[in-house]
């Protein structure tokens, strides 16, 4: 009887994908990426065939099976939880937990290599859907996924050729209408803070601009563009640009609300008032800008919606056949004025 149990313990353990991982010295996520015949660099690959050799690694066919089970688990690559990007991860929670589903965050922060390692840990979670606010430069990694049988919700920006549902707002018809708002005023130099125009939504803001000065039959004038890269930072260095001009700007168009304080810091730091020296109109509308003294006028997504609207689409795309038509759905904006601007 000892016997038998000395050749139970003694019998060898089934080498892991942990195992392969750790011998390979690479993610588990690339081994994952390997074993679902995903691309991945040639160095990882001959080291993983050779870990896999070495351990006699043999793929667990029920774990296997199991990746075509619905766990009710949908994947969320955000880019950071600022105002905006927060207030979607709780509204979206909540939509989504009201269909039984429970959200699986991954946050980059804007790291190209955390991007990936974030795509590589969903790629060995078993998640129903991915959402993403698109990034021009993990469009073939993300495509990889799509063809692995995730579905993917792109919103805020987006990722055009992919294979997927879009939930936008209309980014370059609100813009329009803010822009539009300075020139009823009376406003002819009005300059605009944007994003980086390579992402589809800073693109459109940009075109949204340019919309409503053609509309009035004035000159886009490039000396009057500052990007501001999304960021505080950004924000400042443009408006420092924008107000050191010889004929400054009467108004300034922020693209987001970050860089809007941006805008709000140096017009502090060189003493200029809003709205008696300039007026100030932003795409977003987070808490504070209520409070700001003067109150600033905004564009506000409707994020709320967005997030049930994501909802309601991944409900639609789990329930129905995977080939069902893609489609994208565009939500409206607010314009909110408030004491950020006056007639010139």
């Amino acid at each position: 009887m000892n016997d038998d149990n000395s050749n139970e313990t003694d019998k060898p353990r089934s080498a892991t994908i942990v195992d392969v991982a750790k011998r390979a010295k690479v993610a588990i996520g690339t081994v994952s990426r390997y074993l679902n015949g995903f691309p991945i660099r040639r160095a990882n690959r001959e080291q993983i065939e050779e870990a896999i050799q070495a351990l006699r690694f043999k793929r667990n066919a029920a774990a296997v099976a199991m990746k075509t089970d619905v766990t009710h688990v949908v994947g969320l690559l955000a880019p950071s939880f600022d105002e905006f990007h927060g207030a979607m991860l709780e509204h979206l929670s909540r939509a989504l937990r009201r269909d039984g589903r429970a959200l699986l965050i991954y946050c980059h922060g804007g790291d190209t290599r955390l991007m990936e390692d974030g795509l590589d840990y969903f790629s060995t979670q078993r998640i129903d859907a991915l959402v993403m606010s698109g990034v021009a430069h993990l469009f073939d990694r993300v495509d990889q996924l799509i063809e692995g049988g995730v579905p993917l919700i792109l919103y805020d920006n987006d990722l055009a050729g992919l294979k997927a549902d879009r939930v936008f707002v209309n980014n370059r018809e609100a813009a329009m209408h803010a822009v539009r708002h300075l020139l009823d005023i009376g406003h002819r130099r009005v300059g605009i803070v944007t994003g980086d125009l390579s992402d589809s939504a800073a693109n459109e803001r940009y075109l949204g601009y340019c919309d409503a000065l053609t509309e009035r039959g004035l000159p886009v004038d490039q000396q009057y563009v500052a990007p501001g890269h999304w960021s505080i930072l950004g924000g400042t260095d443009a408006t420092r640009r924008l107000m050191s001009l010889r004929q400054a700007p009467t108004a300034i168009f922020s693209s987001n609300y970050v860089m809007a304080a941006g805008v709000l810091r140096c017009f502090k730091d060189a003493k200029i008032r809003v709205p008696d020296d300039v007026s100030l109109v932003s795409f977003d509308d987070p808490p504070l800008f209520g409070l700001y003294e003067a109150g600033i006028t905004v564009v506000a997504q409707p994020i709320n919606g967005v997030a049930q609207t994501i909802a309601d689409v991944l409900e639609r795309r789990l329930r129905s056949a995977r080939e069902t038509p893609f489609g994208t759905t565009s939500l409206r904006c607010d314009i909110i004025l408030r004491g950020s601007t006056r007639p010139v």
